[in-house]
């Protein structure tokens, strides 16, 4: 590879799971058949920004802000890199000033490691592809409760992109592979991802097939782009590249995908171009079905390279994406979770907004600590609720991301020492109650 083609980003591999523990440890045959290999692991992302440890829960910072939170108090948290949302600050302010104004990092005060993402999935799903119902979980809805009829889309895809409307005032935009890489290096983070299609549940497999197939087909446009703006944006920070896998719940449309992306990036690499820094993993999938879906993936990517999981951060779900061999995650769960008065606690989540709590003078979680707990008390903070005070949102915001970020912090931990399953089996059995075992 040329100097010119030198890493980005690049992964340092520390601690792999020791072993899968024995079958008899694995209560539930869909475990056995899903952990046959651990590919859980720690190791450090090194970027131009800082280091990043594995595996990272990463706050998404959707419009350069943690709703509610300054950067100092998201720094507080321990947090060691933040998401931001490509699509809405395409919108708004637009990444030419981001671009002035130093970078995503700079303009938000941030001055560390940023992930964005390619704005494919809010082009499909605020709205605008198809309906706001994107959930893991399809029962009892039809199709007509998820994909709007072509009449009523505020998007259509074609080969080349996808035509939508801003959901901030109705406008006509279009965003390609090529529009998202420019919009993306703009912006200036870290890690980015290639522009993808995002697909249902509802889906049928034929679409499903002829969706990976065209992701593929964009993932080689976004590498081609990615390269081109590398050379004119000598003077910027690089930046690293991911491809985004999908596929929906099909194991060989999975793996295909998986291998295709891989395929591009060594294919780039054997050029002296560059090739993908990481791979995130996309798409709506079933609860049940995650660690699965996760293992497919993994076994199909180079150890070289770290995995980010879009849009996941329940702790049964952390657990199970990470001994699957996921690295990082962003969600914005704990953050809108937070302004609406709901904390993470080690024994299960609250709802502070509930009267219940009206002369609970205890903290949210003492043991868990962080800022919040030290300082506030559950009765005050749902008074700041019920007054709908601003703080309100902040202090839950700041506690969960406190908690989410240890979390993580805490497995990271475990696998280092080798007690990853003991620690798993300690936190489940408190925060979900003694049928654990039946949400893996």
């Amino acid at each position: 590879m040329s100097e010119d083609a030198r890493p980005d980003t690049y992964f340092e591999l520390h601690t792999r799971l020791a072993e899968c523990p024995d079958a008899d440890e694995l209560r539930s045959e869909r475990e056995v058949q899903a952990r046959r290999q651990f590919l859980g692991r720690t190791g450090v992302i090194h970027t131009p920004h800082g280091d990043i440890r594995t595996p990272a829960f990463i706050p998404v910072a959707t419009k350069a802000t943690v709703k509610t939170l300054t950067p100092e108090q998201v720094r507080s948290t321990g947090a060691q890199a933040i998401l931001s949302n490509a699509y809405h600050l395409y919108l708004q302010p637009g990444p030419d000033i981001v671009d002035e104004g130093g970078g995503v990092a700079t303009f938000e005060n941030w001055h560390g490691p940023t992930y964005t993402d390619s704005g494919g999935f809010q082009v499909m799903s605020l709205g605008v592809g198809f309906k706001k119902v994107l959930a893991m979980d399809t029962k009892g809805k039809s199709p007509e409760d998820i994909i709007a009829q072509q009449k009523k889309r505020m998007a259509v895809v074609d080969e080349e992109g996808v035509d939508f409307r801003s959901v901030i005032d109705g406008s006509k935009h279009r965003f390609t592979p090529e529009i998202s890489m420019q919009i993306q290096h703009q912006l200036g983070a870290d890690i980015m991802f290639a522009f993808d299609e995002l697909t249902t549940l509802m889906n049928t497999r034929h679409y499903q097939e002829k969706s990976v197939e065209r992701t593929h087909r964009w993932a080689a446009r976004c590498l081609e782009e990615h390269e081109r703006q590398t050379q004119a944006r000598a003077d910027k920070p690089l930046q690293s590249l991911w491809g985004v896998v999908q596929g929906a719940q099909y194991e060989d449309l999975r793996r295909k995908a998986t291998r295709g992306l891989v395929e591009l990036s060594e294919q780039a690499e054997a050029e002296g171009r560059r090739g993908f820094g990481g791979f995130g993993i996309g798409g709506a999938l079933e609860k049940e079905n995650l660690g699965t879906i996760v293992d497919w993936v993994c076994q199909e990517l180079p150890e070289d390279k770290p995995r980010h999981l879009l849009g996941i951060s329940e702790p049964d779900d952390l657990f199970t994406a990470i001994a699957a061999g996921a690295d990082t995650f962003d969600c914005v769960a704990p953050t809108r979770l937070g302004r609406r008065g709901g904390v993470y606690t080690l024994d299960g989540r609250l709802n502070l907004a509930s009267a219940r709590f009206k002369r609970d003078f205890t903290p949210i979680d003492e043991e868990a600590g962080g800022y919040v707990s030290k300082n506030y008390t559950r009765a005050y903070i749902h008074h700041l609720l019920k007054a709908k005070e601003f703080l309100a949102g902040t202090l839950c915001t700041l506690h969960n991301l406190h908690f989410m970020v240890g979390l993580v912090d805490q497995i990271r931990q475990s696998i280092e020492e080798g007690r990853f399953v003991e620690f798993r089996e300690q936190f489940m059995s408190r925060y979900y109650g003694p049928d654990w075992m039946q949400r893996i």
